[in-house]
C-alpha cells in the first residue's frame, strides 16, 4: 500500500499508444510500460491528459487499465490509474474498474463541463473514494475544470477522505505557490511539474506525474536525486536548459494547437524510451517525423545531455 513516504518521485504519465485504425495497440503500449519499468522510473500513471482520459471509452478504459496494471505488477512498480471523468457517476464506475483490477492508486480532477459548487465538491470526493474502496487517492487539480480548491477545501477533503495522499498541482492551483506548496505539503504530498522544482522542492514538492521521465530516465531521476537532497546548486545546472526547453516547445508548436498529448508524444519518441504513436485522438493536432526532427535539431544545439543515450530496454 502506497504511503506518504512511498507515493513520491517522477511518476511516468503516459500516453495511450493508438493503431492505425485508432483503436487501442496494446503491445506497444505494454512495451513503454516495461521501459519505464526497467528504467527504474518509482511509479507509471495513465488516465490523465496526456492519456487523453476525456477521448477514452469505458471499454477502452478497462482495457488501457487492465494492460497498466498487469505491466506494472509484473516488474513490481505501482500504478496509478486516472478516473476522471464528466459526471460522479462516470468516475464512480472507473474507480470500481481500478479497484477490480488490482491498481495501488487513483486520481480524479473535479468534473470539468460545468463549474462544481461549493456545497458539491466533498460529497463528489467521497463518493469517488468509497468506490475505489481505500486505495490512496490522488487530485489532479486544474484550471481546466473551471475552478480550483483553496487551502481549506483540500482540508475538509482530507478530513473527509483519509486517503487523500497526492495532490498534482498545476499552474493556477494553490499547490503551483510556495506558499501554498507549503501549506499543502503538510497534510498531503504535492507534485509538480519539472521546471518548478527548483522553485518548489524547497516548499516541500515531492515529486511529479512527469513526462520528462520518459524523455530522458536517467537524466530526471538524477535530479530528482538531486532535489531529495537539497543540492540545489546542482538542479540549477540543469533547470535553466529544461525551462528553455519547455519554451521552445511552446512556441515552436503552440501555435499549432498541440495539447499535452501531442508535445509528450514528440518528445518521448523524439528523446526517449517510448515507442507509442504519433498520433492521438481527433479532433486534436498530432506531431510528424518532421517534427521529430525539429526537436531533436533544437536539443542538439541547446540542450545535448537530453540526447545522452538512454538504457538500452
Amino acid at each position: 500500500m502506497l504511503t506518504r513516504e512511498t507515493f513520491t518521485g517522477p511518476w511516468a504519465g503516459l500516453p495511450v499508444a493508438w493503431n492505425q485504425e485508432g483503436g487501442f495497440d496494446e503491445a506497444i503500449y505494454r512495451g513503454d510500460i516495461r521501459r519505464c519499468c526497467e528504467a527504474g522510473i518509482p511509479g507509471v500513471y495513465t488516465g490523465g491528459t496526456t492519456g487523453e482520459f476525456y477521448a477514452i471509452e469505458i471499454d477502452e478504459f478497462e482495457e488501457i487499465s487492465r494492460a497498466t496494471i498487469e505491466e506494472c505488477r509484473a516488474h513490481d512498480v505501482p500504478a496509478m490509474i486516472g478516473c476522471s471523468a464528466s459526471s460522479t457517476t462516470g468516475a464512480v464506475r472507473r474507480a470500481q474498474v481500478a479497484v477490480r483490477l488490482g491498481a495501488d492508486a487513483i486520481q480524479v480532477t473535479l468534473p470539468y463541463w460545468m463549474e462544481v459548487a461549493d456545497a458539491n465538491i466533498v460529497p463528489f470526493f467521497q463518493d469517488v473514494a468509497q468506490a475505489a474502496d481505500g486505495l490512496p487517492f490522488s487530485i489532479y487539480e486544474t484550471k481546466r475544470c473551471k475552478r480550483t480548491l483553496t487551502i481549506d477545501q483540500h482540508k475538509e477533503v482530507k478530513e473527509a477522505v483519509p486517503s487523500y495522499l497526492m495532490s498534482k498541482s498545476n499552474f493556477g492551483t494553490v499547490g503551483w505557490t510556495a506558499e501554498g506548496c507549503r501549506e499543502l505539503s503538510e497534510f498531503v504530498n504535492v507534485f509538480v511539474g519539472e521546471p518548478y522544482w527548483k522553485e518548489l522542492g524547497p516548499c516541500g514538492a515531492t515529486g511529479a506525474c512527469s513526462a520528462m521521465v520518459y524523455w530522458n530516465p536517467s537524466m530526471v531521476l538524477d535530479l530528482w536525486s538531486c532535489v531529495e537532497k537539497g543540492e540545489w546548486d546542482r538542479v540549477d545546472q540543469v533547470h535553466g536548459k529544461i525551462e528553455a526547453l519547455h519554451q521552445f516547445l511552446g512556441s515552436e508548436f503552440g501555435k499549432r494547437g498541440f495539447t499535452d498529448t501531442a508535445y509528450d508524444r514528440l518528445a518521448g519518441r523524439s528523446l526517449g524510451i517510448l515507442k507509442t504513436s504519433l498520433e492521438c485522438r481527433g479532433p486534436y493536432p498530432h506531431p510528424n517525423p518532421e517534427d521529430m526532427e525539429t526537436l531533436r535539431s533544437w536539443c542538439e544545439q541547446n540542450f545535448p545531455e537530453i540526447l545522452k543515450p538512454n538504457p538500452t530496454i
